[in-house]
Order: C-alpha cells, then structure tokens, then sequence
C-alpha cells in the first residue's frame, strides 16, 4: 500500500484534497475514481526519494476531473463495495 496526497489541478489552482491508500500507483495519463466516487485523470505523479514523511505520504497525485464525455464516466452508478470486493463471493 502506498499512501499518497491527492492534488487537485483546477484552472491555474492547486488545491489540497486529501491523503489515500493506493494498492497500485497510478501513472499520468491514467483515469482513477477517488473516495468522492468521481473519476480523474492523473496529470502528474511526484515521488520523494530519500524523504521520510511523519504522515506516510511518499507521493503526490496531481489530478483534474475527467471530461464530462470519457468513457470513464460510464462507470456511475457503480456500487465500489458491492461490485468491487471480492467478500461477497460473486
């Protein structure tokens, strides 16, 4: 698990969203769906070498939502824990 600091890019702002757990590191170019349920796309990933950070963050995700029309936004309506997790044996 990697814990990484999600950075919203909107306009010529950047704007502190929060800190996740990541299984997988997103790469730029990549869509992810965050806590909110809304999907974004991954501008930017910035690693710190050699830094050891109190709070466990290692990585920024720099990030803006998707388009409104990206095949991404199909997946509304998903339900994460029940269509994702594997507990309930489907």
């Amino acid at each position: 698990m990697y814990k990484v600091l999600i950075v919203l890019h909107d306009g010529d702002d950047y704007i502190r969203m929060n800190k996740v757990f990541v299984e997988n590191m997103p790469v730029a170019g990549q869509y992810i769906i965050h806590s909110d349920g809304l999907p974004y796309y991954v501008e930017e990933v910035t690693s710190f070498v050699g830094y050891v950070s109190s709070k466990g963050a290692t990585t920024i995700l720099v990030v803006h939502p998707a388009p409104k029309d990206a095949p991404v936004n199909n997946l509304y309506g998903m339900d994460i824990e029940r269509d994702m997790d594997d507990s309930n044996n489907d």
